[in-house]
This record gives C-alpha cells, structure tokens and sequence, in this order.
C-alpha cells in the first residue's frame, strides 16, 4: 500500500480557474468546507441547549451527565493531531469522508439513545469522527484558494 496521496498535475492556468470562487467548482468547495466546520459548531451549541432533557429522559446524575460533554471534547482533542497526520499520509478527501461518516453515524446512534452509556459512548465516537473530519477542510483551504487572488 503506498502512503503517498495521489496527485494530479495541472496547469496553472487550469488550477487557478478550478479554484477561483469565481467558478462553480470554487464555490462549491468553499461551501462544503465552510458547512464542515460549521457542524463541529452546531452540534456544541445544540448539545448545550439540551443537555436538561437529556438529563431528565436519560436519567443521568449532574456527575455523569459531565461525561456528554467530555466524550466529545476528550477525544476530539487527543485525536485531532492524529486525524491530520493520517490525512497527510492518506489523502483529505478520504479522511474527510470516512470522519464525516463516523461523525453522521454516531450523531445518530446518539440522537436515538435510549441508555446514558448509549449516549456517551455515541459522543466519544463523535469526537472522534470530528478529530478526523476537521484537519482536512483546514488544510485543504489555503491550497486550493492561494493561487487565486482571494
């Protein structure tokens, strides 16, 4: 297995028009990464605003109900560095799909939690489908849009 992404060599003419927010392609690009970093957002905001009747239909203590919020930060955190590496050694789009899908999937596994371990247990996953998810829109950016004269 080779740990070098692929690459594909353009003109520069052709890269500069792929990725000016001029074209459909620049667009559409700066879209899905800004939609990416704005769920990482999103669901901390709405995780705060439900955490009450989480604790009432769940029946989580005020100690554990902690546990929600630190599964996902904990390992968002400690495997945000690792999430970049690996998309440097596999490819960004690869990571970034494979983060988004962990991060879909255990937001659903958490949305339709009927036990309090359930529940964490989906959060511990979800930040650890962000860690991977988020390095590649940080990263993809700057190259895709430098040449642009953004």
């Amino acid at each position: 297995m080779n740990s070098e992404p692929d690459a594909t060599v353009v003109s520069p003419d052709e890269a500069s028009d792929a990725s000016s927010l001029s074209s459909r392609r620049g667009v559409a690009i700066l879209l899905l990464l800004s939609l990416v970093q704005f769920m990482d957002v999103l669901d901390a905001s709405i995780l705060n605003i439900a955490l009450p009747s989480i604790r009432g239909d769940l029946g989580f203590s005020q100690q554990s109900l902690q546990w929600v919020v630190n599964g996902y930060i904990l390992t968002y955190g400690g495997f945000l560095l690792l999430g970049g590496r690996i998309a440097d050694l596999l490819g960004r789009r690869l990571v970034l799909v494979t983060g988004l899908v962990v991060f879909a999937g255990s937001s659903l596994t958490g949305g339709l939690a009927h036990s309090s371990s359930l529940l964490v247990g989906a959060r511990f996953a979800q930040g650890l489908g962000a860690a991977s998810g988020q390095p590649s829109p940080a990263s993809a950016a700057p190259p895709v849009f430098s040449s642009a004269g953004c």
